[in-house]
């Protein structure tokens, strides 16, 4: 038994105890702000990966960075080539055929735009990842069938600036010193020139660094573009003796310059392949995703892209009629200064061009090397992938220089796939829009589209290739 004292003082450690505070629970933590969430995955190493990868290093650029990279991609080798699609195509369908595909393609980029942030909190900041999303990761079918498709683009994109950069410098240095001995240099080491600059450029290390030049090659886009315009405006005032009817002279020959010319115009409706990577160097939260500056974006560029493009093909068509060249730049020659100014403003342009497609493609590289093969990313690494590239290209270039048929063969062998009939059927099976409404009309017409360009265009552009090779020497 307890004592009186004892009890007394128990129950005054009783009522101590009792007495003492309940522990105050911590406040919760306030949530946490929306952060960009990459596709790929949310691991540590993983985040440092895409750091380190030069699409989705930075995302600090402004809606104005997309509308010049677009005009970048668009405007480019492609303007150049469709006054001669109109000389296969006759004025009512060529400029039909123009129009129709500025609306497909500014119909499938939105759709493309739009399905960036296809999940609240995640991007989708490849192309190739959005496919294998949509079409679920079951033997990565979306991925393999973009991921060819969009190297194809790319890569071909690239062969054909190297071509268009080496021709251009070429035609700058013949006027500007027609009787000198630079006039005789082959237009093979010309493009050998341009391949050196792009292994010193192909260092950059990352999209949104690119804007410079990227911003740079716009600019010469949008004055090469007025220049063919005033200067064709200017030749036919004064000479307007050619025939405007289609090129070829026998039925075979209509027909396969028909579908070169529909693979010309579908390569100048290329941006589509590195959309997607231009999306991911914009910033983006799930109340700010990034599908509102980046249309903002488009639709600037898409507007100086219908002008540039109608004003080159029909101005140039107007002035030399049947016998334009495949380059309308190659038929102007007069004045001279301004001929030359408007070849050295295409070979500027291609140097951005070049790194735009190239962009994406080092990324794949890269992405490759280091997380399939278990390279550890470096400056070393990055340097010999990225000229390994170049070279490979710039080989290629030099040993098939057909400007016209690489026009058409690639436009309708993956440019129509990428631009015309991809975007829409991603958009059919993410979204599942209802029979016959707009949206599910607007992107089976789409599609169907694309087939015929994709099935029809190649054919044209092997035979115009096989043309030229007759008449072509090697490296000459």
């Amino acid at each position: 038994m307890l004592s009186s004292n004892d009890e007394n003082v128990d129950t005054g450690r009783r009522a101590a105890v009792d007495a003492t505070p309940a522990p105050v629970s911590a406040p919760a933590p306030a949530p946490a702000p929306a952060q960009e969430a990459p596709v790929r995955g949310g691991s540590i190493e993983q985040q440092n990966i895409d750091k380190w990868l030069p699409i989705s290093a930075s995302r600090k650029a402004k809606w104005w960075y997309s509308a010049f990279h677009n005009v970048t991609a668009m405007v480019g080798a492609g303007v150049l080539g469709l006054p001669y699609a109109l000389s296969q195509l006759g004025w009512g369908p060529g400029i039909s055929v123009i129009l129709v595909s500025w609306i497909v393609t500014f119909y499938s980029l939105w759709q493309l735009v739009h399905m960036h942030e296809l999940v609240p909190g995640r991007r989708f900041d490849r192309y190739f990842d959005l496919g294998e999303y949509v079409c679920g990761n079951k033997g990565r079918i979306g991925f393999w069938i973009i991921m060819i498709q969009q190297l194809i683009v790319q890569v071909a994109s690239t062969i054909v600036y190297c071509v268009t950069g080496g021709k251009s410098l070429k035609k700058f240095f013949d006027i500007i010193t027609p009787s000198s001995g630079i006039s005789q240099i082959r237009q093979t080491y010309y493009i050998v020139f341009f391949v050196c600059l792009q292994l010193l450029l192909s260092q950059i290390p990352n999209f949104n660094t690119l804007k410079g030049v990227s911003l740079l090659a716009a600019f010469m886009s949008v004055c090469y573009s007025m220049v063919a315009f005033g200067a064709s405006l200017v030749k036919g005032s004064h000479q307007h003796q050619f025939d405007h009817g289609i090129r070829s002279q026998t039925t075979a020959g209509e027909v396969f310059d028909i579908f070169n010319a529909l693979g010309t115009i579908a390569f100048a409706f290329a941006g589509h392949s590195v959309v997607l990577e231009i999306q991911a160097t914009l910033p983006s939260t799930e109340e700010k995703p990034s599908k509102k500056p980046m249309w903002r974006g488009v639709l600037v560029a898409y507007c100086i892209v219908i002008v540039c493009y109608l004003s080159v093909a029909i101005s140039g068509f107007w002035a030399f009629g049947d016998t334009v060249e495949d380059d309308v730049l190659v038929s102007l020659e007069r004045p001279p200064w301004v001929i030359a100014t408007a070849n050295f403003m295409v070979f500027v342009h291609v140097i951005g061009s070049f790194q735009v497609f190239a962009m994406p493609v080092f990324d794949t590289i890269e992405s490759c090397l280091v997380q399939k093969l278990k390279f550890r990313p470096s400056m070393v690494l990055r340097v010999v992938a990225r000229s390994l590239y170049v070279v490979v290209v710039g080989f290629i270039a030099v040993t098939f220089p057909f400007f016209g048929g690489l026009l058409g063969f690639f436009g309708g062998l993956a440019f129509a796939g990428t631009s015309y009939i991809i975007p829409c059927a991603l958009w059919l099976r993410a979204k599942h829009p209802k029979a016959w409404s707009f949206h599910w009309t607007a992107s089976w017409i789409c599609i169907a589209i694309g087939v015929i360009i994709a099935v029809v265009a190649p054919v044209g552009g092997i035979r115009t290739i096989v043309v030229s090779a007759q008449t072509y020497k090697m490296y000459s």
